[in-house]
């Protein structure tokens, strides 16, 4: 099931055309139009190729810094919402189980060969956690104090939820190469096999989500009001969940991938005066706050030509 659609986004409502295989000439049809189109592929067998590439798509395009693109909006207009969930219903038949998995014991860590030398696995989680902790408290202080309360103002800062300095590993090969937020066009990887153990919290959605922002909850309003008011368009407070603590419970928190879909740069309400966002944590993405992860096997190098192409083992 191949669809292509986008938006010319020029103050109006007018698309490229929406058809099975490749996209068609430009032409000027209505969102009604793609909202049909979209409707009538429904019920079609669903392309694994098309599919992963669609996943790849989504995952790269997941940005907390800015407005919606043209093809965030074309996607949230009503009618196309409405069209789009009959194929949402078609994945989840075909696909809805695997998405679904817990954290698997044995999976696989990545080094990008050219951000970091293809070191050891990072130990100390509790140094860098405790380090993460006392950082984005100092930041939420220093942004409530000097900062601009105006959400619409021209700044950023630190965008992401979670302890993104801490271990984190995935749950396929596949996974750990291809689904990266805002990748950067890496061309050279090396893949770790790893066995986590220990107790592994599940992240199944925004609802998982929520609750861990009412149990362990750090409130981060100042410091991430500007970025994510620019991606939910929400002006009010936010809170992440407190990882120290829920250290002190678990030894991991894993993010199914229909965890992720359901949940990522969407504003998740936590209560009637806080909201939060999964940001910076990528789909069957297992995230270690204690040291218990251990190397198992030799390391796997692998290349691709440019950042389109398909990755090959190398060694």
């Amino acid at each position: 099931m191949n669809s292509y659609a986008f938006h010319h986004h020029d103050g109006g409502s007018r698309v490229l055309a929406v058809t099975r295989g490749e996209p068609a000439p430009i032409r000027d049809p209505d969102v009604g139009e793609v909202a049909a189109a979209l409707a009538s592929v429904s019920g079609a067998a669903v392309d694994d190729v098309a599919l992963a590439a669609a996943l790849r798509a989504t995952v790269d395009a997941a940005w907390y810094w800015q407005e919606p693109d043209t093809i965030d909006r074309l996607c949230a207009d009503p009618q196309v919402a409405d069209a789009l969930r009959p194929l949402a219903g078609d994945l989840l038949a075909a696909r809805g189980e695997s998405w679904t998995l817990p954290g698997v014991t044995e999976q696989w860590a990545v080094q990008w060969r050219l951000r970091e030398a293809a070191g050891a696995l990072t130990a100390e989680a509790t140094a860098t956690l405790e380090k993460w902790d006392d950082e984005l408290r100092a930041g939420e202080e220093h942004a409530r104090l000097h900062g601009p309360a105006d959400p619409t103002a021209r700044v950023s800062g630190e965008w992401w939820s979670v302890p993104v300095r801490l271990l984190s590993t995935r749950g396929s090969r596949d996974a750990a190469l291809d689904l990266i937020e805002d990748a950067f066009g890496d061309e050279v990887a090396t893949l770790i096999p790893v066995t986590g153990s220990g107790r592994t919290l599940e992240v199944t959605g925004a609802v998982d989500w929520a609750e861990l922002c009412r149990r362990y909850p750090v409130e981060v309003t100042a410091s991430r009001r500007h970025d994510w008011h620019r991606t939910t368009g929400r002006d009010g407070r936010w809170l992440v969940p407190d990882w120290r603590r829920i250290a002190r419970e678990w030894d991991a928190v894993h993010l199914t991938t229909l965890g992720y879909l359901d949940g990522a740069t969407r504003t998740i309400t936590v209560d009637d005066e806080y909201a939060s966002v999964i940001a910076g944590w990528e789909p069957d993405s297992t995230i270690w706050l204690n040291d218990t992860v251990t190397e198992t096997g030799p390391r796997q190098e692998w290349r691709r030509e440019h950042p389109s192409a398909a990755w090959t083992r190398a060694g």
